[in-house]
């Protein structure tokens, strides 16, 4: 029975409970990110691997002798670090005919290279005794890869994967008089994919301390039914008792909405547990009147599961989830909440400039919104489970996920993390489709690959039955295999078959989960061999991809397309295609690193959003160039558009929908002009030739930050003549200054082929500008003050930028 409580009474008793400490006591989550030691150990030499491998560790429990897993071990020579850490982003860059340093971004790190393989971490902390009796559970969210972890020397596990996190039981070993030390072995000389990577400990790192009877981590689903205003939500609770005796329990859940008021309460539902008993209560909640989450509105609501013991809360836990409606058809293409969208998306890697895959919170919504700027409704985790972090912002800012497995296999530790990470992401409102893998050639068109898939399928169905999954096949009109048993089948690139696929699969709905692939190097006009650099327009892709174009307009056309997933919104570190060295990051992305956008950001934006959109590329400094013929590229969603160079008119022209207007235009200096007219509105842009830089611009993503130690903001830096104008071919090396509690964690420019160190000592930041720009990444301290940047060049005026840091 549902029982709708007074929102004024569960206030003031949560308020209570609250401000008297019965919960605070009963349960805390603790960041362990901050005053780990760092040391590489050494996957060849066991002498310079701290013996590990020539000692026994495992013959018996706690014995460790002065090993380094001994709690005593002294580590205080080793470096000092926070995480999420990525040794790899701090390696130097190594030529090597190797693919898989082709692939991985010329880093010194694999089976090839021993000696920075493997990393050692210690870390040391003390635990209230006040919390003697408690459970205590270590929450590990990412470790790039095979981590062995240990525990006041007890060996406590082994994390496979370097995607999907673990969590560990350490009650018993936990000391209460002294220090407690963990320590992790990370080995990756042996790699999951086939792009940057990173290792170490990438992810945050946590104390779960609770009663024993509690709600085990990821042990709360919520999802609802929606019908007219209304909606039934229903909330399955998992609750787990490891007393040493049978115990009794209360259960029961609120729904509050984004601001905290309480909406509606479950029945207090009694439950007995046996020793190590685990069961799940499922209650439901009716709601009038339902915000569905969209992309314009994305509405969250809060569910607090709370488990009673004795009258006293002894576990708690608030689950954020957003209400809507999805649905796939096969004909008229895909709708949320009712509403035809076409999936307007973009695959990604999880690296960015200057930090490698340690990237802190605040990142990923820098980086969800600049893709949302752009017109890009959905995001696909290639090819592996993304950052929870990754996830809430796209939660909170309105994008849609593809949330994908890293093999398709169905061995019991590949099954293992396909349940973790569907338990784990499943009441994230911005998941809307599960991926259960990608391009596994030697599988997915044959029985092996079918026979895989109904059992991970099954597995989603039986945790998650309100979302389906796809699967990402780079195959032409075929059938046979996966495909047979897909619920939504996946193109990866083989746009040309998805007509035929539909006509002889027509109930079957379709989906580019990889398009385009055009590669681009910003603010580069001429294939460049030497420098492994290719144009910046829509002209050059692999044999096995297609130009923006041609598979946008397929998608947009073709109301049997769901839509697809641009392959990709940001360049990545690794696959240098159509380069190897020195090329040393991808050209797919359609914001580069640094996520600053290339010309085809114009393009897809001007289609993928109701935005005044008038661009003109290249730049217009080519004093080499005078007389001769330069082809000029318009983007625009304007209905025409005329061409000027220093007034004189070059023609106009209409603008095809979902393409783009080329001229050639004989090179002069001076301003070439767009003037366009869309539905009667007067549209303009420009370029002009710009004389030499003279200062440098420094602007802030946001001016404010909290003193928490984690927030932090990306300063984006351009080269200025002496009108303001941004000169596009500067290459100026910039210096970097910071004043105040904070530090600078990264720098970058966009060059797909710079060795430029991404790391620089205290001190001494620099990165050399790109075509015009570079970027510099700080985060926060934790005192409250103003924060100085300060900007410089050797002979421009300098900058400052003056950043507030507060709690």
């Amino acid at each position: 029975m549902i029982k709708i409580a007074n929102p004024i009474n569960l206030v003031l008793l949560i308020s209570f409970f609250l401000s008297n400490g019965l919960y605070l006591n009963a349960q805390k989550k603790i960041s362990l990110d901050e005053d780990w030691r760092f040391h590489f150990g050494n996957a060849a030499d066991v002498s310079k691997d701290f013996d590990y491998g020539k000692t026994a560790l495992l013959h018996k429990s706690n014995v460790f002798a002065t090993t380094i897993v001994n709690p005593k071990f002294i580590d205080t020579t080793w470096k000092k670090i926070n995480v999420p850490h990525d040794w790899v982003v701090e390696l130097p860059f190594v030529k090597s005919d190797q693919v898989e340093m082709d692939s991985h971004g010329y880093k010194p790190v694999g089976g090839a290279y021993p000696e920075t393989s493997i990393g050692w971490y210690r870390k040391h902390f003390s635990v209230d005794k006040k919390d003697d009796g408690k459970r205590f559970e270590l929450q590990f969210d990412g470790i790039y890869r095979n981590a062995e972890i240990w525990f006041n020397g007890f060996y406590v596990g082994t994390n496979f994967s370097g995607y999907i996190g673990n969590s560990y039981d350490v009650s018993d070993y936990v000391n209460f008089e002294g220090d407690n030390v963990i320590v992790i072995r990370v080995d990756a000389t042996q790699y999951e994919g086939w792009f940057y990577e990173g290792a170490g400990i990438y992810r945050h790192v946590w104390l779960n301390v609770t009663d024993k009877v509690f709600i085990p981590s990821d042990g709360v689903f919520v999802h609802s039914k929606i019908k007219g205003k209304n909606a039934t939500v229903t909330i399955e609770t998992e609750v787990e008792n490891k007393n040493l005796q049978p115990s009794n329990a209360v259960v029961y859940s609120i729904i509050t909405d984004r601001n905290g008021k309480q909406l509606g309460k479950t029945s207090e539902q009694k439950v007995a547990l046996s020793v190590n008993e685990k069961t799940t209560i499922k209650q439901n909640v009716n709601l009038s009147n339902v915000m569905l989450w969209s992309l314009e509105n994305p509405y969250l609501y809060k569910v607090i599961s709370v488990v009673k013991q004795n009258n006293q809360i002894v576990h708690q836990t608030k689950t954020r989830f957003g209400i809507k409606t999805v649905t796939f058809d096969a004909k008229k293409g895909f709708f949320l909440n009712g509403k035809h969208l076409k999936i307007q998306g973009t695959n990604n890697h999880q690296d960015h400039a200057g930090i490698g895959s340690a990237i802190p919170d605040f990142m990923q919504y820098y980086r969800v919104k600049l893709l949302k700027e752009m017109g890009s409704n959905s995001y696909r985790a290639s090819h592996n489970a993304p950052t929870p972090e990754l996830l809430e912002a796209c939660d909170s800012l309105g994008m849609l996920v593809v949330d994908e497995q890293r093999l398709l296999n169905s061995s019991p530790e590949y099954i293992d993390q396909f349940k973790r990470l569907i338990k784990r992401d499943r009441n994230h409102a911005s998941v809307f489709l599960w991926s259960i893998g990608n391009e596994e050639q030697n599988i997915q068109g044959n029985e092996y690959g079918k026979r895989i898939a109904k059992t991970l399928l099954a597995i989603q169905s039986a945790l998650d039955p309100t979302r389906t999954s796809t699967y990402a096949a780079d195959m032409a009109n075929d059938f046979k295999g996966v495909n047979e048993v897909i619920p939504i089948r996946g193109f990866n690139y083989r746009e040309f078959a998805v007509a035929d696929y539909h006509r002889d699969h027509p109930n079957q709905p379709l989906l580019g989960t990889e398009m385009g692939s055009t590669v681009t190097t910003r603010g580069i006009y001429e294939k460049d061999e030497i420098r492994a650099y290719v144009p910046d327009q829509d002209i050059t892709h692999p044999w096995w991809a297609s130009k923006a174009e041609t598979w946008w307009k397929l998608a947009a056309e073709n109301d049997y397309w769901l839509g697809g997933f641009v392959w990709t919104g940001f360049d990545y570190r690794g696959e240098p295609t159509p380069y190897k060295w020195p090329n040393i990051s991808s050209h797919f992305g359609i914001l580069d690193v640094c996520g600053f956008p290339k010309n085809i950001y114009y393009y897809y934006k001007s289609w993928w959003t109701n935005e005044d959109i008038l661009h003109i590329s290249p730049h217009w400094n080519w004093s080499e160039k005078i007389g001769q013929s330069v082809e000029v590229w318009v983007n625009t969603n304007a209905d025409e558009v005329e061409l000027f160079l220093n007034g004189k008119s070059l023609g106009k022209k209409t603008m095809p929908r979902n393409s783009h207007l080329k001229w050639q235009v004989n090179y002069e200096p001076g301003t070439l002009e767009a003037i366009a007219f869309k539905n009667g509105k007067r549209l303009t842009a420009k370029v002009e030739t710009t004389t030499h830089p003279v200062k440098v611009i420094a602007v802030a993503d946001k001016s404010t930050v909290l003193a928490d130690g984690k927030d932090g903001t990306v300063v984006n830096i351009s080269l200025v003549d002496d009108k303001g104008r941004e000169v596009p071919n500067a290459n100026n090396m910039i210096y970097f200054k910071l004043t105040g509690d904070a530090k600078i964690i990264g720098v970058g420019n966009g060059d797909p082929s710079s060795h430029e160190a991404d790391k620089c000592t205290d001190g001494a930041w620099q990165r050399s500008a790109f075509n015009g720009k570079c970027q510099v990444i700080i985060q926060a301290g934790k005192t409250v003050g103003d924060l100085k940047l300060e900007v410089k060049s050797n002979g421009l005026n300098s900058t400052i930028v003056e950043i507030n840091q507060k709690k």
